[in-house]
């Protein structure tokens, strides 16, 4: 095993027993304290390594390779904050104790995204340590805010100069040049005064396992199965079935009910990019209504206006965030060169691809999200999050080819 790559995982582990997970800003700490850590870790590794370091007030953090103008130079942007751990009881193994069973990591984050940002700091190491020297400026940037609104992206344009080009390795292999728009929205609607209270959903990108309801007195849990908010299909959403209960019990608006979960105001939106995808994942009672968080995946050629159309048929809403979709030139120099690599690895055609979900390749003016994910190779957002080492080893060699090929 390459030593380098050796390292790279033994880090990684190190790195999945941070908790990093988004929390309230405190000492200086902008997205709480364990993501806080976790940068400082990531950063000191790469110092360690012998690289300049760049933290930008507990926000983003950057490793720079090589010499030039920031705009011109290459940006790999990584994240370093993870998704909440869900219900521990469906893990096989502590997700922060980053286990090692059957040629598979498990761990919180070991796909999404501690495990490319580890594998491509060391391939900017032993690159490093061959003498290569870079044709432009590389940085590898460290995001702490992606699972939640980019607030690290936001302040390091404030601070600091992005490059115009680069990949995200933050996705699927191989190429992924279009994701589709990402619309995060909040309904509130009214409902009857004899529930007490009903609270589910951890994250609005991620599908709802769990549903508490407590109606006159009685508590009741609703069970589901998580999934990416992106892929809702491959989830079961938990709020669905306690809102189907309320409905059956006159407590709910039936025509609400059906509005967010049949999915007919949508069924014409559809492009090379996929279909809208409707989610709803977080609720909370608040006073005499429910607060409905949804994730909207909107498809990369329709207009934001044509999407609010139905929408608003549901009922008013207010914006969380947005995100436009990225769409990149599939015969581009960017997609070829990173398609080249992937074939060279793999020997497999690569077929450049859509999604989804959404990676820092949006912060670039021409980028791409790249790999980790094999197909059927990984799993994330779920519990028992994993991925073979066998594909990370190979990851490793494909992002160092990658880096190399796109700075020489």
């Amino acid at each position: 095993m390459n030593a380098y790559f050796s390292n790279a995982i033994t880090t990684l582990k190190e790195w999945i027993k941070i908790k990093s997970v988004k929390s309230p800003s405190e000492n200086g700490a902008p997205f709480g304290l364990g993501v806080f850590a976790m940068l400082e870790k990531a950063l000191a590794d790469a110092k360690s390594l012998g690289f300049e370091i760049n933290n930008y007030d507990g926000y983003v953090g950057e490793v720079v390779f090589g010499s030039g103008e920031d705009s011109k130079g290459l940006a790999i942007l990584c994240h370093l904050d993870v998704v909440p751990e869900g219900d521990l009881s469906l893990w096989d193994y502590s997700p922060y104790s980053a286990e090692e069973k059957d040629g598979y990591l498990y761990g919180r984050g070991v796909v999404d995204d501690k495990g490319a940002a580890a594998l491509c700091l060391f391939a900017l190491k032993e690159l490093k340590d061959e003498g290569f020297i870079p044709s432009k400026k590389i940085k590898l940037i460290f995001g702490c805010d992606e699972e939640s609104g980019w607030g690290c992206i936001d302040h390091y344009n404030k601070v600091a100069v992005m490059p115009q080009l680069g990949f995200s390795p933050d996705g699927d292999f191989p190429v992924i040049y279009a994701e589709k728009g990402i619309y995060h929205i909040k309904y509130t609607f009214p409902i009857s005064n004899r529930v007490q209270n009903i609270a589910g959903g951890d994250r609005i990108n991620v599908v709802c396992d769990k549903c508490f309801v407590k109606i006159d007195n009685e508590e009741i849990v609703f069970n589901g199965v998580s999934a990416h908010g992106s892929t809702p299909e491959l989830g079961d959403n938990a709020i669905k079935k306690a809102l189907k209960a309320l409905v059956d019990k006159n407590l709910f608006s039936e025509q609400a009910y059906e509005h967010l979960f049949n999915g007919r105001l949508f069924e014409k939106f559809s492009d090379e990019s996929g279909k809208l995808t409707f989610s709803p994942n977080v609720i909370k009672k608040v006073g005499d209504c429910v607060e409905i968080l949804v994730d909207v995946r909107y498809p990369v050629n329709y207009k934001l206006e044509e999407v609010n159309a139905p929408l608003k048929k549901i009922g008013e809403f207010e914006i969380e965030e947005h995100k436009a979709p990225l769409y990149a030139d599939k015969n581009g120099a960017l997609v070829k060169t990173l398609n080249a690599v992937y074939e060279k690895h793999t020997g497999e055609k690569a077929v450049s691809q859509v999604t989804g979900g959404g990676t820092y390749a949006r912060a670039l003016k021409t980028g791409v999200a790249f790999g980790p994910v094999f197909d059927g190779g990984a799993v994330c957002h779920v519990p028992n999050e994993r991925m073979k080492i066998s594909d990370l080893e190979k990851c490793y060699y494909i992002y160092k080819d990658a880096i190399k090929e796109l700075s020489k």
